[in-house]
Order: structure tokens, then C-alpha cells, then sequence
């Protein structure tokens, strides 16, 4: 399935549309943690437990990019928009079904290996196309669509609470809501499939070839063999384990964190509390990614990662004193997650060049795989480690708060290392204009 090529006059803003149908139904999994508590109350689950289908979710999020970062390429943003809706809509289905017959392990395996191959597909399926639409402000283009899948959950937290409320929090209740969502999610994630276009091919030279790409050229084979790849596999790991520990935990972290206080927080609240993390994860795609364009991709990461460790020295130190403090150290630290996964494409297009710039990215998100385990383990093992221990509140949390800050250190030297890419690995012009007039050819 290819996309059709933008007619003469198309305006590239109306690409970014239809990335962002597809990010913001796919950033529902950051809202997931409204779900923890039904489905721990009605299937007599363990906070481990319950955060199962969102850490295998990420996880196939990472493996599908990976090995599917070149199909995408291939096949263009339509076909891998067709098969994110297919994949993340039946995971939905699946998991009602789960829920209906309580039986957990179809929740899992719908919303976490199903759903997760439709987090992956949908994912990377507009950025390689969006960098070639705005290769004057690759961040910026990238933290438009990006930051879709980071404001998923502004939709999903209060949509998803309001209708367990109204469902009812027992099985039938999440069966319910779980069904609505993967129907819903179907029709509007349709609506970038059908408006998605690519470019129209760049100027070609005399005889009739695709004229070379200009700069640093990388192929995704080449690229992984590449230190710089690995660093920067590196610094995305640790920026994002250190966020999605707070985002997977977000509605019961602040709930346990002020239990103890004469200023409880609500279950409503903590859901919103997750529609505002969702929020700063959201501005920071689009913000922080757009201010790169300004100082630099490395400059970025400084701040993502050094200032996001100060954060979490705060929330250690001071968080379960002031409610302000708390809330607005964890906005800092999820915009700084979202700003960093917005950030990382253009950072691999300064690196690594467009020419495979979509396979790279998703090679480059087995760190988000591997992320999306050890972020929800390292709280939620702690913790309910803690409370067997007979521990409550804030302590249930001040160990994963000081590994989070040791995580974000190794994250900030590994950016430090980061050096231009060597000439042996750039691919010969000649040879790069070739394989990309074959693959028009072929389309």
C-alpha cells in the first residue's frame, strides 16, 4: 500500500494532522495506570501485577519498531498507519474479552503484545516522512506529531475514569470501557490513513536519477555498528525509565505520597493529576524539541538529563512536605521525558542523515523496550517490596526516587561522549541516489 505523493501545492501542514491522529489514539498507554486499580480490585491483582500489559506493551512498542523500522520505510506511512489501527484497536478488543471472562492473561496478551505491535508500527510511521517534509526544523516537525502520543493520555485519563465510573470498576465495567475504546480509537486513527501524503521526489539530475542527499548519509545497518548509536541508545534508556516510573505509578504514587497527610488526595484528583503529566508530557515534545532547533540537540539533553536528576532530588527530599513541590518537580521531569522523545529523531538526523533516518529511530526504540520494563519494575517491585516491610506513603518510593537520579547521571555522560559520526561509515552519494531511485521505482 503506498501512499499517494502530495499533488503540486499541497502544504506540508497538513501532514502533521495526520500524524497526530495516530499519536494521540496510541498515547492512550500513558494513561494506563487509571485502569490499576479496577482491574487490582477486580481481579485480585498485585501493583506488579496490573502494570504487566503496559510493560509488555512498551516492550513490543520497541521490538516492533525495531524490526519494523525498515517495512515502514519501505512501505511508506499509509501501510504502517493501516497496521497500527488494526493492531492497537484489536488489542483493545481482546482485552474486553479478557476482562469479561476474567481472564488476565487475554488483557495482557490484547492490550500488551497485540496493542504494543500497533505502538511500535504507529509510532515511527510519520517521522521519516515528516523530517522530509520540514528539513529546515526537523525538531519542531517531529514534536508536532510526537507530542500527540504524549497528550494521549489529557484525552484518555478523564475519558477512561469518567467512563469506569459510569461502567462500573468491576470486570463487565472495564470489559465495557476497554470495548469503547478500541472502536472509538479505529475510526479516528482512519483519519491519518486516509490523509497521510508523502513528498514529491526531490530534483533529479540529467539523467533522470534522483539527485544525491546532501550532508552526513548513514544506512540503519551501518548506523547500528556506530558508538554514536549506542550512546545515544544510552541516553534515551535512562531519560526514559526515569519517567515512566513516575508516568505508570502517576495516579497511585500521589496518592500514597500525601496519605499520610491532613491533605489526602482523592481518586478524581490523582486521575487529573495524570491528565496534567500528560499535559507537560505533551508541551515538552512540541517545546523542548522546538527549542533544539535553537541550541543544539546535545545542549538539550543536558537539560533533559541534568536538570531532570535536581528534580528528583527535590521530589526525594522535600515531595511529600509540599503538594506544589511534588507536583510541579514530576510536570519538569514528564516534559522532559516527552521533550526527549520528540528530540531524538532530529538528533539521529544531525548524526546519521535521512536516508534511513525511520529504520534508525526504530532500532534506536529497543531502549524504549527495555525502558518500559525497568522503569514500572524498579516502583513497583520497591514499593510493594516496602509496604511488606509494613512501610507507607513517601518511603514507599525513596529508594526507586535515588535510583531514578543515579540513572540520569549515566544518561547525562553518555550524551557528553557523543561525537560526529566517522567518514567510514557515511554511504557513497553515487550509491545513495541509486538505492533511492530503485525503491521509486519499485513504489
Amino acid at each position: 500500500m503506498s501512499p499517494p505523493v502530495a499533488p503540486p501545492g499541497w502544504s506540508r501542514w497538513l501532514v502533521p494532522p495526520a500524524a497526530l491522529s495516530v499519536h494521540l489514539s496510541i498515547g492512550q498507554a500513558y494513561a494506563w495506570s487509571v485502569f490499576k486499580p479496577s482491574l487490582e480490585s477486580a481481579l485480585d491483582l498485585s501493583g506488579t501485577q496490573s502494570a504487566l500489559p503496559f510493560q509488555l506493551g512498551i516492550v513490543m512498542l520497541g521490538l516492533s519498531a525495531a524490526f519494523g523500522g525498515t517495512l515502514v520505510e519501505r512501505n511508506g506511512p499509509r501501510w504502517a498507519m493501516t497496521v497500527a489501527l488494526i493492531c492497537f484497536s484489536s488489542g483493545f478488543l481482546i482485552s474486553a474479552l479478557g476482562a469479561a471472562t476474567e481472564q488476565y492473561w487475554l488483557i495482557v496478551f490484547g492490550y500488551g503484545f497485540v496493542g504494543g505491535i500497533g505502538l511500535g508500527i504507529g509510532y515511527i510511521s510519520p517521522v521519516s516522512t515528516l523530517i522530509k517534509w520540514f528539513p529546515d526544523r526537523p525538531g519542531m516537525a517531529t514534536g508536532i506529531a510526537i507530542m500527540g502520543f504524549g497528550g494521549g493520555a489529557l484525552i484518555a485519563s478523564p475519558w477512561s475514569a469518567q467512563m469506569l465510573e459510569s461502567f462500573g470498576s468491576d470486570s463487565s465495567g472495564i470489559a465495557l470501557a476497554f470495548l469503547v475504546h478500541g472502536l472509538t480509537y479505529a475510526v479516528f486513527m482512519s483519519l491519518g490513513v486516509l490523509l497521510v501524503r508523502v513528498p514529491r521526489p526531490a530534483k533529479t539530475a540529467a539523467d533522470g536519477t534522483p539527485a544525491p542527499l546532501e550532508g552526513v548519509q548513514v544506512s540503519a545497518n551501518s548506523a547500528v555498528r556506530t558508538p554514536q548509536f549506542w550512546l545515544l541508545w544510552v541516553v534515551l534508556c535512562m531519560n526514559v525509565t526515569a519517567g515512566i516510573g513516575i508516568l505508570e505509578k502517576a495516579a497511585p504514587m500521589i496518592t500514597d505520597f500525601f496519605a499520610d497527610t491532613s491533605t489526602p488526595v482523592s481518586v478524581s484528583a490523582a486521575a487529573g493529576f495524570v491528565a496534567l503529566l500528560s499535559a507537560a508530557n505533551m508541551a515538552g515534545r512540541i517545546g523542548w524539541s522546538s527549542t533544539s532547533d535553537l541550541i543544539g540537540r546535545k545542549n538539550i539533553y543536558r537539560v533533559y538529563l541534568g536538570v531532570g536528576a535536581l528534580m528528583y532530588a527535590l521530589i526525594a527530599w522535600v515531595g511529600d512536605s509540599s503538594k506544589p513541590v511534588f507536583i510541579i518537580c514530576a510536570l519538569v521531569i514528564l516534559s522532559f521525558y516527552g521533550g526527549g522523545f520528540a528530540t531524538v529523531p532530529a538528533y539521529l538526523k544531525d548524526l546519521f542523515g535521512t536516508y534511513q533516518v525511520g529504520a534508525i529511530h526504530g532500532r534506536l526504540l529497543t531502549a524504549w523496550s527495555t525502558a518500559g520494563v525497568l522503569g514500572p519494575l524498579i516502583v513497583n517491585w520497591i514499593a510493594d517490596r516496602q509496604e511488606e516491610a509494613g512501610k507507607s506513603g513517601a518511603s514507599l518510593y525513596g529508594l526507586s526516587l535515588i535510583i531514578m537520579i543515579g540513572l540520569l547521571v549515566v544518561g547525562f555522560v553518555a550524551n557528553e561522549l557523543v561525537r560526529p559520526v566517522s567518514a567510514r561509515h557515511h554511504i557513497p552519494t553515487q550509491r545513495e541516489a541509486a538505492d533511492v531511485h530503485e525503491r521509486q521505482q519499485s513504489a
